[in-house]
């Protein structure tokens, strides 16, 4: 693994005038995505958990549905970094056509917009959502925050990272990834749930250190989460997405308040 911080010496200003001191930043590298040697993608990100960001990437565009398509991933020898990796797919599962019209290059969210959309989206999904039984106590939501707070240990010397985390009905925190890219962590988290055989994530909750845009939407959605919430706003095609899918979206989820932007009967004091 590269390295995930570095310090770098600064002019800090204040009431005192100016003096130079150490800080610690987080690392931003780029990871390039290959099949079968083949350049697939490119994401910027902070270097840590890169098999679970690129099995969950390779699951949110569609080119997985399980670990068992997963055949090998390997950081490619032929560089003198670790910041290409390539994927072995198993038999008989299709490459996905990478043109100068369908590039992976761009993220899944660019170019999204409309009703059209969400239909295309949620007809992607594998899993019944709308289904899915679960029920979250308001109490318990609002513990959350708190509890993926205080496992951001890299956050607490950078200031720099977002932050996704998945939990159990009761807010048992059951993986936590960070990265300077919101949809990275999310990425991260789906691919380690993936690989332990954990998808559809069925009665868990998604929780996003910021807020919670169309594409964390549709990723949770694809991973058959039945909840997304999110310490900041949601973006109006994130809710639309939500509501059509049969999610539970939860933003401005601070101190014991929240808003219930869909799915707002799988929260028991608005059921």
């Amino acid at each position: 693994m590269g390295r995930v911080t570095v310090r770098r010496r600064v002019a800090h200003i204040d009431e005192r005038g100016a003096r130079g001191r150490p800080d610690t930043l987080v690392v931003e590298e780029p990871l390039e995505i290959r099949l079968a040697g083949r350049p697939l993608s490119v994401t910027m990100r902070t270097p840590g958990d890169d098999f679970d960001l690129v099995a969950g990437f390779l699951h949110g565009e569609g080119v997985v549905r399980s670990a068992d398509d997963i055949r090998a991933m390997r950081y490619c020898a032929d560089t003198d970094t670790m910041n290409v990796i390539d994927v072995t797919l198993a038999e008989g599962v299709e490459p996905p056509e990478v043109s100068v019209d369908r590039s992976f290059l761009m993220t899944s969210a660019c170019g999204v917009c409309g009703k059209t959309s969400i239909d295309s989206i949620r007809q992607r999904s594998r899993y019944d959502v709308p289904a899915d039984p679960v029920r979250l106590d308001p109490e318990t939501l609002a513990r959350l925050p708190g509890t993926l707070r205080d496992a951001q240990r890299v956050f607490d010397r950078t200031g720099g990272l977002h932050a996704a985390g998945l939990f159990d009905a009761e807010g048992t925190l059951l993986a936590m990834r960070e990265d300077v890219g919101r949809h990275n962590a999310v990425d991260k988290v789906v691919g380690w749930a993936l690989k332990d055989k954990r998808v559809p994530l069925t009665g868990h909750v998604l929780l996003v250190s910021g807020r919670a845009s169309f594409e964390l939407t549709q990723k949770a959605l694809l991973a058959g989460l039945p909840a997304l919430a999110a310490v900041s706003a949601p973006s109006s095609l994130a809710a639309d997405l939500a509501e059509e899918a049969g999610m539970t979206l939860v933003g401005f989820l601070r101190g014991t308040s929240m808003n219930v932007y869909a799915g707002a009967a799988r929260v028991d004091s608005t059921a």
